[in-house]
């Protein structure tokens, strides 16, 4: 007799790996109705298929091969509690310095207002227009005159845009 899982379904012989790889191939439309099956009830309207596609993978995973332990979830909410305020976002903040570290020298390009800005990586900050900035987020305001987020205005947050930067170098 085959053991049925948590939610009630007989597992399969499909492999993990081949259910998140069908995953990655379905529109809104399927992963909702894939959350319907995984969690017998609707997927909560305001979440986006990214982040539909992450919840039903974790579920997946956790059902075919366990799920964090109970200590270890009292552990994580007992650290989320103690951190909240300043030190998670000191925590952001550092991770988000280390995302886009940049090296001296590369030129960072962004057209804006029909112009070619161009910012060159200092080894203590940033230079446009002939001023250094300690932050590109300084310098996104000195061009658009709005707050932005440095490295999201220069396009750092993607991967392949960041890869594409530095082989213009």
């Amino acid at each position: 007799m085959q053991k049925k899982r948590r939610n009630g379904r007989t597992p399969t012989k499909t492999s993990v790996e081949d259910e998140i790889a069908h995953l990655r191939g379905l529109d809104l439309k399927g992963l909702r109705s894939r959350w319907q099956s995984v969690f017998q009830r609707p997927a909560p309207d305001h979440l986006t298929r990214h982040l539909l596609f992450a919840v039903v993978a974790y579920r997946l995973q956790a059902d075919r091969f366990g799920d964090l332990a109970h200590e270890t979830r009292q552990v994580l909410d007992r650290t989320v509690a103690k951190e909240a305020g300043p030190v998670t976002s000191a925590r952001l903040a550092n991770f988000d310095q280390k995302r886009t570290e940049l090296s001296p020298g590369t030129v960072l390009v962004r057209e804006w207002d029909r112009r070619s800005q161009r910012v060159m990586v200092m080894a203590d900050g940033f230079a446009w227009n002939g001023q250094t900035y300690d932050s590109l987020s300084k310098v996104a305001f000195a061009i658009t005159g709005t707050r932005w987020n440095g490295p999201r205005f220069f396009g750092l947050r993607d991967k392949q845009d960041r890869l594409a930067m530095e082989a213009r170098r």
